[in-house]
């Protein structure tokens, strides 16, 4: 569980306190003990939207060692908390509606893993509505993607902005495989993935296959800074020069649009297309490079 565990921590720093008492006691396989904490630092706290994160941990770490009914449980006890306090103006709503879409992620998962996968999709669906002018829309639409875009066309790319040589658009590239390598100028995993990523298009692109690199705004450049797109498009591009140098030549449209269509929310995402136009693989995260090149020689065949 502690590798299940481990693909969010990163997240959680920002709910720092009883979410790591709870990430502590849930990696020791604990779940009594994290019961015990929550339950102390209600008494003590109340519901806050710390609180609401720990529990959102709890839902995940139940869900990844199959205890489904106590994963829905937490989940729900999540969702309860955020939804009185995630609408209207608060200074952590952003807390809150992290909490939230972890309940949503949760629930839904569950529900698949019940074999409730039609029901699974249309609640993420009517989530998608709710919060589309929310930060969650990304995170609703990741889920959705992990429980149906696999067999599915991939979707277009928008690229009316972009780094490197024009990109291609998917039509425009059928007959030949595609991966696309969502990644954040901010973010440690996809720097570390790009000598892995560029050795295997030093391996397969002479196979046919085609790398496309979309990244997006985010608002903001080095330390946090807020920053407009005119600001931020450039401090990207310094961002690419330096620590993407081995994909320099490959096209990396810019546009937020694109990470909302696959629901990349975490970074990076990675996503084959085959020759058809026919999404094949999505995976939010980071892969071994193993798993990766096992996935690249299906759509290779």
């Amino acid at each position: 569980m502690r590798l299940a565990l481990a693909a969010l921590f990163l997240a959680s720093r920002a709910f720092a306190g009883i979410v790591d008492d709870v990430l502590a006691a849930l990696n020791r396989n604990d779940f009594a003990g994290a019961d015990r904490q929550v339950q102390a630092y209600r008494k003590l706290r109340g519901d806050t939207s710390d609180l609401a994160n720990a529990i959102a941990w709890q839902a995940r770490a139940a869900l990844s060692v199959n205890k489904l009914d106590q994963a829905a449980a937490y989940a729900s006890q999540t969702r309860q908390m955020a939804l009185r306090n995630v609408l209207g103006p608060r200074i952590d709503r952003e807390q809150w509606l992290f909490a939230l879409g972890a309940s949503i992620e949760v629930q839904a998962q569950v529900m698949a893993s019940k074999g409730e996968t039609a029901e699974a999709m249309l609640f993420l669906r009517n989530e998608l509505k709710t919060y589309a002018g929310t930060t969650l829309r990304e995170r609703i639409q990741k889920n959705i993607n992990l429980l149906g875009l696999e067999g599915k066309p991939a979707p277009e790319l928008d690229a009316a902005v972009w780094f490197g040589p024009r990109p291609p658009t998917i039509a425009s590239l059928r007959g030949k495989p595609i991966l696309l390598f969502f990644w954040a100028h901010w973010c440690p995993d996809c720097k570390a993935d790009v000598p892995i990523i560029a050795g295997l298009m030093k391996k397969y692109g002479p196979r046919g296959l085609t790398l496309l690199g979309p990244t997006r705004f985010y608002g903001y450049v080095a330390n946090g800074a807020d920053a407009p797109p005119e600001v931020e498009k450039p401090y990207i591009e310094q961002v690419r020069r330096r620590f993407y140098a081995p994909l320099l030549d490959i096209s990396a449209p810019l546009s937020n649009t694109n990470f909302n269509r696959y629901g990349a929310s975490t970074t990076p995402t990675l996503v084959l297309v085959d020759r058809k136009g026919i999404v094949s693989w999505y995976h939010p995260g980071a892969a071994a490079e193993r798993e990766l090149t096992v996935e690249i020689e299906k759509v290779l065949r």
